[in-house]
């Protein structure tokens, strides 16, 4: 069978593949073909290969040959990153929130002089990328400058992203070019006090993670399956979530993994709270819980279910696969989604505080004001094959604490059932338009 195109995810655990037909101008979704994913051995094509497999199986054909595979990759540690800021308040937190919003794993972060022991903490990473930021345009020029140049002494060579004073983007590059390094420049996440720029530093950052994504340990065969763009999963559903503000308005994605949990919010503040916010927060933002994976890191996750799991349960934890088998673990699995949905929800949401002064109680807020949201979208294999994941969000936020910026009311909840939100975001950065349409006529479906 023929086909124009494959779309591929290779996830921490699992690994899928879409495929589509595209006519009259639409992308037409046929099926997915799953399997484990096989970055443990070294070799995730593994993985894909049995995904596609799969996928013949389930549309009942021998052959496939398709035209273009796009994906996107989570696997082998994601896009590991460290971000190296001026200012914690200030730059360190933009350039965290670009980075995170393209789909990056932040290992270490630091503010402030990089010292002999942050590099050997770099050097211990292995990050696929580092990102120096500092200063607002035409401000502090020396830390940045000193920053650099201690970057140059790593013995590890790995692509360096400058996003900081403009006023010393000519410096910066000669530093490291001097050194033999990579870097590249970009705008200045944050240029001035109280702004966030971070979209050209996301598209930056999406860019250098496919062009050196087959250097990252298990990567190294993806492009012998794989012939059109490679983006990191999060980015995907980030990009997917923007799409859907751009058709249903305010949105939030769920996404519970086997290794992570994430949380995107894509909207505005809202009258209520914008003046009292103390520091900016993007449009698009994104949290990861890297100890809140349903799989990985189940034992961390049980740690914050209220009620103790019993003997009977504690030895169905340590039985848990990537794919769950039986009744007996998707029970178990559900109450840890429930309970890493809860912990990244509350991670993600900004907060009310109150002060209380001579002239009387001032209410202030602090992070994401997520409370205009109108829609709550679930993915993520957690979400997804739970048995009532709908019920089970619309009670963590009716028990949520009322001092967390979350929609509390007129807010629908909707199932990616056909986990396709990664799909649709890699889809949009080369065909945008196919993609909303296509995004567009699954919201007219109610399959999302």
């Amino acid at each position: 069978m023929n086909i124009e195109l494959l779309v591929g995810e290779i996830g921490s655990t699992t690994t899928l593949v879409h495929a589509f037909e595209f006519s009259q101008g639409a992308f037409i979704w046929l099926a997915k073909g799953v399997s484990a994913t096989s970055a443990d051995q070294g070799d995730v094509s593994i993985g894909l290969k049995e995904a596609i497999e799969n996928l013949k199986a389930v549309m009942n054909v021998k052959e496939l040959h398709f035209n273009r595979f796009l994906a996107a990759s989570s696997a082998a540690g994601g896009l590991k990153m460290t971000v190296h800021g001026l200012v914690w308040e200030m730059t360190v937190k933009a350039a965290k929130e670009a980075a995170l919003g393209a789909g990056a794993n932040i290992q270490y972060i630091t503010a402030g002089l990089l010292s002999d022991d942050d590099l050997r903490e770099i050097e211990k990473i292995k990050p696929n990328i580092v990102l120096l930021a500092g200063g607002v345009d035409y401000g502090e020029k020396n830390t940045i400058l000193f920053n650099a140049k201690m970057l140059c002494k790593l013995s590890i060579k790995v692509p360096i992203i400058f996003a900081g004073n403009k006023e010393i983007q000519r410096q910066i590059k000669e530093i490291f070019e001097n050194a033999g390094r990579e870097i590249l420049v970009c705008d200045n996440v944050y240029p001035s006090i109280d702004q966030l720029h971070v979209e050209p530093l996301r598209k930056l950052i999406q860019q250098v993670f496919e062009k050196h994504i087959t250097e990252a340990p298990g990567m190294n065969r993806i492009r012998e399956i794989v012939n059109g763009s490679i983006v990191p999963v999060p980015a995907a559903v980030n990009m997917a979530a923007q799409l859907y503000y751009q058709i249903k308005g305010p949105c939030m994605v769920i996404d519970i993994g086997g290794a992570t949990s994430d949380v995107h919010s894509v909207t505005e503040d809202s009258e209520r709270y914008r003046n009292v916010l103390t520091t900016p927060e993007p449009f698009a933002k994104r949290t990861v819980e890297g100890d809140l994976g349903v799989y990985k890191n189940r034992k961390i996750v049980a740690q914050h279910i209220k009620e103790a799991l019993t003997s009977d349960e504690s030895e169905v934890l340590e039985q848990i696969e990537p794919i769950v088998t039986n009744a007996r673990q998707r029970e178990l699995v559900d109450r840890l989604t429930e309970s890493a949905a809860n912990v990244a929800l509350s991670r993600h949401a900004g907060k009310i505080h109150y002060m209380y002064l001579q002239s009387g109680r001032k209410t202030m807020a602090s992070g994401k004001d997520c409370t205009e949201v109108k829609t709550i979208l679930l993915t993520g294999g957690a979400l997804i094959y739970h048995l009532n994941p709908i019920e089970m969000i619309n009670k963590i936020l009716k028990m949520m604490d009322t001092t967390y910026l979350l929609p509390k009311e007129n807010v629908d909840v909707s199932v990616d059932r056909n986990y396709l939100l990664s799909a649709i975001g890699v889809l949009s950065l080369e065909f945008p338009v196919e993609a909303k349409n296509l995004l567009l006529e699954l919201i007219a479906r109610d399959q999302l």
